[in-house]
């Protein structure tokens, strides 16, 4: 293991107890979406604000709520009455900001015009009360929280009637709340602000009565979102934002190849640039070495980054090349391994027809708008972060570790963030990691100022993590009506939670969890499923939908293909496998087939239909699009989206993720969307190299909703995964050519 990487040891004891409790699963891994089903330990005082980091332990709480539960932690109340609810989850742009507040204002019976939010911390208050550890993840962060931040409004509104009765001598269960006010029968009304500070001298009700949805106010509602208007304008500030006084700012010099080490820098003219306080040598994510230039701001640091002569040392590494990586992923493809589903193969034999199908998909950075940053500013008896992250916790833990302080030294302050997509979840912390190693050797050489280390886009493009690279390989027997007599499948790429804290849960059978999801279901077909994970020097991670950004194209381009060769419409191939086991996955396609006309409307010449549909995260989502091919390249025009989401608390949010989604499952499909690597070095370095749609690949969607009351599932990343499939389904109808590869190759 790395230094300073975080192992299951540091996991939440929860978590810890969770792993020894699960040795043997049935040798299946744990489905992704269910692998923890936990909450926080310990408890919270009423009124006080929590100021504890991930590892602190904290007091009883009045009637044993965790700390998940205490209203104090997450709802403020002025004295003008404006209420703001602090949110357990990074913001970067999913809409959690608002929706969040929405559940909670829902059962406060706030005025929502007078709703604030803001960011929590790493305090064990903020941590999700299900996995026990601060996460943003999964598509988990509205259907983790939302009995929480239910049940925390209707806590909080308990509170404030009893100080009203308090006050008034009433009986509470004659009082009434609406628009941030109690009021009593005979009509007095007392404002939220008026009765903040009794109501937090009330104890905090263990069980509370929340709202028949019939009475939702707000939930269900189309809201605009808070951050909307500070966004449109420019006003809102992010983690790169941060400013401190006095605060100094880093940038370092990267190995051109991951864990490579520092022969011998040059680094006079460095320092002899303008601004320049200190050129540093310090250690970095997968035992690499670096240069760090500290400089008062981030121009004078990077123009002395630039200046530096370097030698690096590569001789301890290996170096990936992407044609040699795909000729040992086709070798290792043909040799026996771990299997997730093990269906006979010998009906393959008695096929009256085979589809064979390799399928190859890049390697693929997150590229998020805002690169990676974070501050760091050390005293005496501990550090204060200020950094946009998915796991506070965590990366709190890490900082500590670098840094030779207990985790409650440790306070790590949540910013807004500029997309993610998963890279700022990160096991090993690398970012926050390589901040405090600068801060610390910064402190070391003389300066204590705080430092704010700084991420250009081609640092991250070039040196960061990675969708993983994929090889698929299906062997497919049919019989003469078209019916699937046997599927042999092998899927090779490197594993996601190898060598991380969630390797021990995720990984059973030398499988992981996170590859296979979405493979086979939700259909009855008789596959077996092959699996290889090489070790490649390459750092991969999670990227938004993770193993369903391949998993869900093989799937569907294939059963789409088995449907087109029985001489069945893909429609009703779909629909008569869901039959009634898989209720919303035919609502959700019905509903996108109804919605965009498909099998009623003549499309325009030289147009096609595609379709799609695909579960994860607990959604299903289906696309029925409209695709041309024009001057060799593949256009989108039209999607219709099909989605189930149950409850959805935020309908704009709920078409903004899908829209947002759709785009990013589009730019998977560009000409130039591909991470490639020679003789160990990232070949793009950003945008003008590594493909993302621009206004003019946009398509024109539509997103429609199938009515739930049922409790919200994920909406983060479902959008993602069937949008390439649909598109490639189209454009197999206008070339006769099944695409295999991403990005498409139309030649």
């Amino acid at each position: 293991m790395l230094p300073h990487t975080l192992t299951a040891a540091d996991l939440p004891p929860a978590l810890r107890r969770l792993i020894e409790r699960e040795p043997d699963a049935g040798g299946a891994p744990l489905p992704r979406r269910t692998f923890l089903k936990l909450s926080g330990a310990a408890g919270l005082a009423l009124g006080v604000y929590p100021g504890l980091s991930a590892g602190q332990a904290t007091p009883a709480a009045t009637g044993g709520l965790k700390p998940t539960d205490q209203p104090a932690a997450f709802v403020e109340i002025a004295a003008d009455g404006v209420v703001t609810v602090v949110i357990n989850r990074l913001e970067f742009g999913q809409g959690v900001q608002t929706a969040l507040p929405m559940i909670l204002a829902e059962e406060l019976d706030a005025d929502w015009s007078r709703v604030r939010s803001r960011h929590g911390s790493n305090d064990p208050a903020y941590a999700d009360p299900r996995f026990g550890m601060h996460l943003t993840g999964g598509s988990n962060s509205i259907k983790h929280s939302f009995q929480q931040y239910r049940e925390l409004g209707a806590r909080a509104r308990a509170m404030l009637v009893a100080a009203a009765a308090h006050r008034w001598q009433a009986n509470p269960a004659a009082l009434r709340t609406e628009a941030g006010a109690v009021i009593a029968p005979d009509g007095r009304r007392l404002g939220y602000g008026e009765l903040a500070r009794d109501a937090m001298a009330q104890p905090v009700p263990a069980s509370v009565v929340l709202k028949n949805p019939k009475d939702f106010r707000l939930i269900g509602q189309p809201t605009g979102r808070l951050d909307a208007a500070d966004k449109s304008s420019g006003r809102q500030a992010f983690g790169i934002d941060v400013r401190l006084p006095g605060q100094l700012t880093a940038v370092v010099a990267h190995p051109p190849v991951f864990g490579a080490r520092v022969a011998s820098v040059d680094d006079r003219a460095a320092r002899a640039v303008r601004g320049v306080k200190a050129v540093l040598r310090v250690p970095l994510d997968r035992g690499g070495e670096g240069v760090a230039v500290v400089a008062d701001g981030y121009w004078p640091a990077r123009q002395g980054r630039e200046a530096l002569q370097l030698q690096w040392d590569t001789s301890a590494v290996e170096r990936v090349d992407s044609d040699r990586q795909l000729a040992d992923y086709r070798a290792l493809a043909d040799r026996p391994g771990p299997r997730r589903f093990d269906a006979d193969m010998a009906p393959l034999a008695a096929a009256v027809r085979t589809i064979e199908a390799e399928f190859v998909f890049p390697y693929l950075a997150h590229a998020p708008m805002e690169p990676m940053n974070c501050t760091v500013q050390l005293s005496a008896d501990g550090a204060q972060l200020w950094v946009g992250s998915q796991m506070p916790g965590m990366d709190g833990l890490a900082a500590a570790k670098v840094l030779g302080l207990k985790p409650e030294q440790v306070q790590v302050h949540v910013q807004m963030a500029g997309g993610g997509f998963g890279r700022r979840a990160v096991g090993t912390s690398d970012y926050v990691v390589e901040a405090c190693q600068v801060a610390k050797a910064a402190r070391a050489a003389g300066l204590s100022a705080p430092v704010r280390l700084l991420w250009s886009r081609e640092d991250d493009i070039r040196g960061g993590y990675y969708r993983p690279m994929h090889l698929h390989r299906a062997r497919i027997g049919l019989d003469a009506q078209g019916r699937v007599l046997a599927w042999d499948h092998v899927l090779v790429g490197q594993s996601i939670t190898a060598g991380s804290p969630f390797e021990a849960f995720m990984v059973k059978d030398g499988i992981d969890a996170t590859a296979v999801e979405g493979m086979k279901e939700p259909y009855e077909l008789p596959m077996r499923l092959t699996v290889h994970h090489p070790k490649v020097n390459v750092p991969v991670l999670w990227w938004r939908s993770v193993g369903s950004t391949h998993t869900a194209f093989v799937m569907e381009t294939l059963v789409d293909e088995i449907a087109r060769a029985s001489g069945q419409d893909p429609v009703a191939w779909r629909l008569q496998q869901f039959g009634d086991k898989h209720p919303r996955h035919r609502a959700a396609l019905q509903l996108a087939v109804d919605r965009s006309g498909y099998g009623r409307r003549t499309l325009p010449a030289g147009r096609a239909w595609g379709v799609a549909v695909h579960e994860s995260f607990e959604s299903v989502v289906a696309y029925v699009v409209e695709a041309s091919v024009q001057d060799g390249r593949a256009v989108l025009h039209q999607v219709t989206a099909g989605v189930h989401c149950q409850l959805a608390v935020n309908p704009r949010t709920v078409e903004a993720q899908v829209q947002g989604a759709a785009l990013m499952g589009l730019s998977m499909c560009l000409p130039g969307a591909a991470i490639t690597l020679k003789d160990g070095q990232v070949q793009q370095s950003n945008f003008g190299d590594f493909a993302l749609p621009r206004i003019t690949d946009m398509p024109q969607i539509a997103v429609h909703i199938v009515p739930s009351a049922e409790p919200p599932t994920g909406m983060g990343e479902p959008g993602l995964p069937p949008l390439a499939p649909a598109f490639a389904n189209a454009v197999a109808q206008l070339t006769g050519k099944r695409l295999r590869r991403l990005p498409f190759d139309l030649a």
